[in-house]
């Protein structure tokens, strides 16, 4: 079921439907599905839904999964789990080798499981949903694919959870700047500029920033550029070009922006996530 996107589509990217989701849907004789699929840094997965829960991450490139309260800007190693019935749009930050695992029930009993959450994956999880993510004609043995499933579920189990979530706000005009922010973040110097974008004084975005997200601009730009640094460092790209790219004028003032908002410098903060 296709519902209307939770975030704003670019005119300059290419936004496709999903891949035939019952072609893949899981069941209680096969609960655990895979699949592969290329995505071009300009194209988008519309929003939609399914009855059972899924795992994205991506082999390579980085990715962006949207909710209607939030979004998730993971690279590779990382992945978002999104619980069933939760309205979700992929947009690929750049060309991306994405993976998709379906889920006939949740790995654990637990709250953790009911909503959305980034977790680690493991090299053994990388490798279990490779061999897993296969075209339906190609299909596993059953043996085996029990036997994978069994692993993957397990290893989901045991994964770490990382804070990785970035908030969206729900009115209209702080939700279309925030999506701009999250497109371009340094598009403009302050928040002067971006609230004459969206027809809005700086005041009045202030207060909606702390009335819609409980934070301020500034708190939750650094959570923006967070991910995006994290996008970055995967990449193995030294700290100077990151603070360059994020629009700092050094790397210790990148530094000193990492340090505030996580109490940890970035070496120690990009090695614990």
């Amino acid at each position: 079921m296709t519902r209307k996107p939770p975030t704003r589509t670019s005119a300059r990217r290419t936004s496709l439907p999903p891949l035939d989701p019952l072609r893949y849907a899981p069941s209680a004789a096969r609960p655990v599905r895979a699949k592969a699929r290329l995505l071009e840094h300009d194209v988008d997965i519309q929003a939609h839904q399914h009855s059972w829960g899924q795992l994205v991450f991506s082999v390579s490139g980085a990715v962006r999964v949207n909710t209607a309260h939030a979004t998730y800007l993971v690279p590779p190693a990382r992945a978002v789990w999104i619980a069933p019935e939760i309205v979700h749009a992929v947009t690929a930050v750049e060309r991306a080798d994405l993976r998709t695992v379906y889920l006939h029930q949740a790995p654990a009993d637990s709250a953790l499981w009911l909503g959305c959450r980034v977790i680690e994956v493991t090299p053994l999880l990388r490798e279990l949903v490779m061999q897993l993510a296969v075209s339906p004609e190609a299909a596993q043995e059953p043996s085996r694919e029990a036997c994978i499933a069994s692993l993957v579920l397990d290893e989901l189990r045991r994964a770490n959870s990382l804070r990785l979530g970035v908030d969206l706000p729900q009115d209209k005009r702080l939700r279309r700047l925030c999506e701009a922010m999250l497109d371009e973040p340094q598009r403009h110097a302050d928040l002067d500029g971006w609230a004459a974008e969206v027809g809005a004084s700086a005041r009045t975005v202030s207060r909606l920033f702390r009335d819609e997200l409980g934070s301020s601009y500034a708190q939750w730009r650094s959570q923006v550029l967070l991910a995006r640094a994290l996008t970055l460092a995967a990449r193995k790209m030294p700290m100077s070009l990151i603070a360059h790219e994020l629009g700092y004028a050094s790397a210790s003032a990148f530094t000193a922006m990492v340090t505030r908002t996580v109490g940890m410098p970035p070496s120690r903060f990009f090695a614990a996530a």
